[in-house]
């Protein structure tokens, strides 16, 4: 079971949602920021959990508006989400950074491409810190936020900084390499 599977059966255990309003709410607490998820897969996901059991489906009609089919969690799916929460909480954390395929191979390009790819890096951690910094700033007083999700922007704003802060250290180790290898030539 993946880290989706128990996004989906927590949102639906605190409240049945059609397919399309999880997919606004992940969209609305940028879970998609922390956790790997698009929105076809949460369409996929809803199907799959409704085959295994683990919810239900129920078709709505409101006024007007088409049917839709509302899911809800069974006592299976209430199950399989403590199982879920239980087997993740158990693993080793990883913590995967895409660009660090770009930093391990830094020594592969020129002094100047090495620059541009590590200015590239830092510019991204400071759109994503100032994205965060407003981010917390809009939802830290917000009563509809629930205190995991903030505590969430919260590590994530710590991580940016931690990151900000080695790019620094990557830099000057980079630029100091790049004034010594100009000496030794």
């Amino acid at each position: 079971m993946a880290t989706i599977d128990l996004i989906v059966l927590g949102i639906l255990k605190k409240e049945a949602l059609s397919a399309y309003d999880i997919q606004k709410l992940v969209e609305y607490r940028n879970i998609s920021k922390w956790v790997k998820i698009s929105t076809p897969s949460i369409y996929k996901k809803v199907i799959q959990l409704e085959e295994k059991g683990f919810i239900k489906s129920s078709i709505v009609k409101e006024g007007k508006m088409a049917e839709k089919a509302v899911y809800s969690l069974t006592d299976a799916g209430e199950h399989e989400f403590e199982k879920i929460m239980m087997d993740i909480s158990l693993k080793p954390i990883h913590i995967f950074l895409d660009f660090n395929a770009v930093i391990v191979n830094l020594m592969s390009l020129t002094p100047e491409k090495q620059k541009l790819c590590l200015d590239n890096i830092e510019e991204n951690v400071k759109t994503l810190k100032q994205y965060l910094e407003e981010n917390i700033s809009l939802k830290e007083n917000s009563p509809e936020i629930p205190e995991t999700g903030f505590a969430v922007l919260q590590q994530q704003f710590i991580l940016v900084q931690a990151i900000e802060t080695w790019m620094e250290s990557v830099k000057n180790s980079f630029g100091d390499q790049t004034t010594q290898s100009k000496l030794n030539h």
